[in-house]
């Protein structure tokens, strides 16, 4: 990067953490340090939620998964809005009248004491492995752009997260990402400018997208019905309103957002409004990385999109195979730039049966590149076995960093930063309050003042920091973080939302059976899915089916049990 680039990356960053820290400064008990003192207004509420999903995952991982696979990635979220619709009826008015710190209090109150510290847990075990995950997607960007060692740039990234969060509490994280998200938008949208008007000349934004949906990159919508398709529009209406549901209903980093709002009405608002736009959002960002995909069409793109893993194959043995591999990967890359060339042609005027040929042959092209790109990999692998030879987080880092102007570049290395910054501050402060009001204050230290528990919720900040540091030391083997964090969360979270349902909707149902359902479904979910029975999205929903009728079955033998004793 220019000394511009770093000037404009040093500046946003350090005047979004001066922000943050000043909005909050003062905090004296846990109800300011986690819910804002409840004093949020909606549009806060609103950034604050899309904040903190859209974490760097988002901006690094996307457009390479749109770049790799196309745009049905965004199917995953068609079950969103219909999910925000059912929260504000019911989720949002019971926490707001039960006046919760976290979404667990609730299930004491109707279970038991272990309930809730079980599903308590299962929160903490995946929010903090999740987290540590959006922690390694910014280090990507500093090892890439400087070649320093992931494992360090990990302790660093986390350790400055850490102290961000610290700082500030959730009034920070709220304030902060308001601010974040209007720089982020912008930024994105100059990126999706900038792609469009590096094509060349006589190639305007229709020509691309016409181009990018021959070569099967507009596919937002798929209707066959299959069980292990991870993303079509049946997996993504059912799949992700069970995933979305429990995301929003009973993920503590989601529920503390909205617990911050005046007002029901507040809260209802932010959820709705998040409904509307998540999803064209989503569909933005996945554009510009099939608009990147028909870029490398017309340039040449890279066989491997991680120049730095690149340069110490290079180094090795394999080098020399590498090389001849590229060289053959280059002449590959002509083909294409002439074939897509005549494939516009084709579109332009309309004949279809040149276009039917034209697309064949560059289909044929791309296919063969692909080829090569995987034997790439496998050179790779041979040189450095413990090398991360999945590229799709690098696609949309390497397009910005080497055609993107002076300036521009850091403004948009400070946008992924600060996503990550919003998302992993929220969640550390999620994990501290879960751990602080689920399990400290209620079976260590009930009693005590104020000013020790905010003490408190600082150290178990810190302490979730470093476990989050930690598992992104093993975040390299898991290929794509977007698609990563969504398998993790599915795993628990359908669970967590069998809970709920019951706890809300069969009230004859008790804490045993309720207990030992989620223990058994759980179990029942990671064997599903370690046998690939199905796509992980169909988790969530075989999750929550599962604790809802196991309650059931059980519920008549606890009765009993409890009865006899």
């Amino acid at each position: 990067m220019s000394v511009l680039d770093w000037i404009v990356l040093s500046v946003t960053l350090a005047g979004i953490i001066l922000y943050g820290v000043w909005k909050s400064r003062g905090h004296k008990n846990i109800d300011g340090y986690f819910l804002g003192n409840q004093s949020m207004p909606w549009y806060i509420v609103l950034l604050s939620i899309i904040g903190t999903q859209a974490s760097a995952i988002t901006f690094i991982s996307a457009p390479g998964q749109a770049y790799t696979d196309g745009m049905r990635f965004v199917q995953y979220y068609f079950g969103l809005p219909l999910a925000m619709v059912v929260l504000c009826i019911t989720f949002v008015p019971i926490f707001h009248r039960l006046k919760v710190y976290t979404a667990y209090e609730f299930l004491e109150q109707r279970f038991d004491l272990k309930t809730r510290t079980l599903t308590s847990m299962l929160f903490l075990v995946q929010r903090g492995m999740s987290t540590g995950i959006s922690i390694y997607a910014p280090s990507i960007i500093l090892s890439s752009l400087l070649g320093w060692n992931i494992y360090w740039t990990n302790i660093i990234m986390g350790g400055l997260l850490i102290i961000y969060t610290m700082s500030g509490g959730t009034q920070a994280v709220s304030y902060t990402q308001t601010l974040q998200l209007v720089i982020v938008f912008t930024g994105m949208f100059l990126a999706g400018w900038m792609v469009v008007h590096l094509l060349p000349e006589n190639i305007s934004f229709s020509d691309a997208l016409h181009v990018s949906g021959k070569m099967d990159r507009l596919n937002v919508i798929v209707t066959k019905f299959d069980w292990d398709d991870k993303y079509n529009i049946w997996s993504g209406v059912i799949g992700g309103f069970f995933l979305a549901l429990s995301y929003f209903g009973t993920d503590q980093s989601q529920v503390g957002r909205y617990l911050t709002a005046r007002s029901v009405t507040e809260s209802r608002l932010g959820l709705l409004m998040n409904g509307l736009v998540k999803v064209p959002m989503q569909f933005l960002i996945l554009l510009i990385g099939a608009l990147v995909f028909v870029f490398y069409l017309y340039f040449r793109s890279p066989i491997f999109f991680n120049q730095a893993q690149l340069n110490k194959v290079y180094r090795t043995e394999q080098g020399a195979a590498l090389k001849a591999l590229e060289r053959q990967y280059d002449e590959l890359s002509a083909v294409k730039q002439q074939q897509v060339k005549t494939l516009a042609d084709a579109l332009e005027v309309n004949d279809a049966a040149a276009v039917r040929s034209a697309q064949a042959a560059l289909q044929s092209t791309e296919a063969a590149a692909a080829g090569m790109r995987e034997d790439a990999k496998v050179l790779i692998k041979k040189a450095d076995p413990a090398a991360d030879d999945n590229d799709t987080n690098y696609i949309f880092l390497h397009f910005v960093v080497n055609n993107l102007p002076k300036g521009l570049v850091g403004l948009l290395i400070a946008i992924i930063f600060l996503a990550s910054w919003g998302s992993v501050a929220a969640a550390l402060n999620s994990l501290a309050s879960t751990t602080v009001v689920d399990v400290y204050k209620r079976m260590v230290n009930k009693d005590d003042t104020e000013a020790h528990y905010l003490r408190v919720s600082r150290w178990w900040t810190l302490i979730w920091g470093i476990f989050c540091i930690a598992v992104a030391q093993f975040a390299s083997e898991l290929g794509s973080l977007i698609e990563a964090v969504n398998i993790l969360g599915s795993l628990f979270y359908g669970v967590i939302l069998g809970i709920f349902m019951v706890a809300f909707y069969i009230k004859r149902i008790g804490g045993n059976a309720t207990f030992w359902a989620a223990v058994v479904s759980e179990v029942l979910v990671i064997t599903v899915y370690q046998l690939q029975l199905v796509s992980f999205l169909w988790l969530n929903v075989i999750g929550c089916v599962l604790v809802v009728v196991l309650a059931a079955i059980i519920h008549p033998f606890a009765q009993r049990s409890r009865s006899v004793t």
